[in-house]
């Protein structure tokens, strides 16, 4: 196990020289989003869903692909369960 320390300067290095051309700290989660989720082609649509929704919905959505070892496309399953999280959202306003 990792020292938090550890992994937040880890973080502070990735945030200060990130692999691409980003400016902004949305920019580099959506694309670790996608890296985790072995979708860099459809990179562009984890980075516009960083903008736009709250992470703890993004969070929720990954620990549950995360869960499945054997799934064919761990990027259909994430889109799959975000709109099942975002339905949830709306149906207890």
């Amino acid at each position: 196990m990792k020292k938090i320390n550890s992994d937040l300067q880890s973080r502070q290095r990735k945030f200060k020289q990130p692999d691409r051309n980003v400016s902004r700290e949305f920019q580099v989660y959506g694309y670790e989003l996608a890296k985790k989720l072995g979708d860099l082609r459809n990179k562009s649509l984890y980075i516009k869903l960083a903008k736009e929704l709250p992470r703890n919905l993004l969070e929720q959505a990954y620990s549950f692909v995360a869960d499945y070892r054997d799934a064919r496309s761990k990027g259909k399953l994430f889109m799959y369960r975000l709109g099942e999280l975002k339905k949830d959202k709306e149906g207890r306003r």
